[in-house]
C-alpha cells in the first residue's frame, strides 16, 4: 500500500471557461451551479474528492474579471485570495481564444505565487482549427512556465482521468483533511440558495440575472412529517422592474423557477421539500458591503 497523498487545488480562469463544470466532473455529482451566464460562480466553493489513496480538495472560484461593481472587486478578490496555501492551481482556459487582458493579469497573479500551475485546455470539443489552437497555446506557454498542461472536454469528461491523474502525481503525502464521505465543505442551506439562484439565472433574461442574490430564510425538517424538509427563501433584486419580470404574468415565472428549483434540491437533500418564494428589492446592493456581507459574499 502506498503512501495517502492530500493535497488543495484552486480551479481558476476567465468566466465561463467550465470551472464549475470541471468541478462537477471530477465528483461526479453537481456541487457548483452551472450556467452559460457569466459570473455564475460568486463565493469560493470546495469540492471533495477522497479514494482510498488520496483526497484531493478542490476550490472552485469565481471567474477573474473587470469588476463594475462593489460584488465584482469582492469575487475578484476571491478568486485571487483562494491562490495562498494551494497545493496545485489548475489554470483553465478556453482553446479557441486568443491570450486577453483578464488572462494577462491572471498570468500576472500566478508569477507572485510559488505553486505548481497545470494549464487545462478546455472545450477542445468545439475548437474548429488545430492550427489557431495550436498559435494560442504557444503564446500561453511562452507567457508562462507551466509544470504541465493537458486539452480536455468538461462537458463530454473528455481526459478528466488523465487530468486527475497529473494532479496525484504532483500531491504529496498528507492527512485525510475531511471525512471520507464529505464531498463539500459548504452547509446544505448554501447550496439550496445556489440552485435556487442558478434557475432564475437559467430562466430570465439580461436585466435580471446578475442582480440577484438568494437569501435561505428557513430551512427545517417539517413538525408533522420528518421526510419533509420546509425552505423558505427571499430572491433580491435590484430594482421594482426586476421583480415584476421574476415573479412574470399572473406568477408563472416565479412558480417555474420553484418548480424547477424543487426538483434540484429533493435529489441533492434526498427529501421531500416544501419551498416556498418571496421576491425583494433592495436598491442597488451589489455597491453596498453591508449587503454583500449579510448576502454571505464577504
Amino acid at each position: 500500500m502506498g503512501k495517502f497523498k492530500s493535497g488543495f487545488v484552486a480551479i481558476i480562469g476567465r468566466p465561463n471557461v467550465g470551472k464549475s463544470t470541471l468541478l462537477n466532473k471530477f465528483l461526479n455529482q453537481k456541487v457548483a451551479i452551472v450556467t452559460p451566464k457569466a459570473q455564475t460562480t460568486r463565493n469560493r466553493i470546495q469540492g471533495i474528492y477522497t479514494t482510498d489513496t488520496e483526497q484531493i480538495i478542490f476550490v472552485d472560484t469565481p471567474g477573474i474579471h473587470k469588476p463594475r461593481h462593489e460584488l465584482g472587486i469582492t469575487m475578484n478578490k476571491t478568486a485571487l485570495n483562494s491562490l495562498d496555501g494551494m497545493d496545485i492551481i489548475l489554470y483553465v482556459i478556453e482553446g479557441n481564444f486568443p491570450l486577453g487582458p483578464a488572462d494577462q493579469m491572471i498570468i500576472e497573479h500566478l508569477k507572485a505565487v510559488k505553486t505548481p500551475v497545470i494549464l487545462v485546455v478546455n472545450k477542445v470539443d468545439l475548437v474548429k482549427d488545430e492550427g489557431t489552437l495550436k498559435e494560442n497555446l504557444e503564446v500561453y506557454q511562452e507567457a508562462y512556465p507551466f509544470s504541465g498542461g493537458i486539452t480536455i472536454s468538461a462537458t463530454e469528461g473528455f481526459n478528466i482521468n488523465n487530468l486527475l491523474q497529473m494532479i496525484i502525481d504532483r500531491l504529496e503525502e498528507g492527512p485525510l483533511y475531511y471525512p471520507q464521505d464529505q464531498i463539500l465543505d459548504q452547509p446544505e442551506r448554501f447550496v439550496v440558495a445556489e440552485i435556487i439562484r442558478e434557475k432564475v439565472l437559467l430562466l430570465t433574461e439580461e436585466e435580471v440575472p446578475h442582480s440577484v442574490a438568494v437569501v435561505v430564510e428557513r430551512f427545517k425538517q417539517n413538525e408533522k412529517n420528518p421526510h419533509v424538509t420546509d425552505i423558505n427563501a427571499t430572491i433580491v433584486v435590484e430594482r421594482q422592474s426586476q421583480k415584476k419580470i421574476l415573479i412574470g404574468a399572473k406568477g408563472a415565472k416565479i412558480k417555474e423557477i420553484g418548480t424547477r428549483a424543487r426538483l434540484d434540491i429533493v435529489q441533492f437533500l434526498g427529501n421531500k421539500v416544501y419551498l416556498e418564494l418571496f421576491v425583494k428589492v433592495e436598491e442597488d446592493w451589489r455597491n453596498k458591503k453591508r449587503y454583500l456581507k449579510e448576502y454571505g459574499y464577504e
